[in-house]
């Protein structure tokens, strides 16, 4: 099984979470008109660098802790996985949303 990147993710896109993975399967793109970024299924071997790195707790260690979010992940890669990667954003800098709205 897959960690999943979920909804927390949605306009954030920190980035930081891809500098540390070892196989490269953390990919940036748009989604639902937003910034987002997908954890690559095939690709992901589980060891847990990308999981303490987000600061909004967007990563999850399970497909099972979030079915919906693994399914978008999963449907999400072939389109993401060939684009240019995020540039990584200071873990300081505050979030965009609070919950699911935007902050302004």
């Amino acid at each position: 099984m897959s960690y999943v990147i979920t909804e927390k993710c949605l306009g954030e896109r920190y980035g930081v979470c891809a500098t540390v993975c070892p196989v490269e399967c953390i990919h940036p793109g748009p989604y639902q008109n937003q910034e987002f970024m997908i954890i690559d299924p095939e690709v992901c071997i589980n060891c847990g660098l990308c999981l303490p790195e987000c600061p909004v707790g967007a990563i999850v260690g399970s497909e099972d802790e979030d079915p919906n979010y693994a399914k978008v992940n999963k449907e999400l890669t072939p389109s993401f996985k060939n684009n240019p990667a995020a540039p990584e954003r200071p873990k300081n800098d505050p979030p965009k949303r609070s919950g699911n709205k935007l902050v302004n």
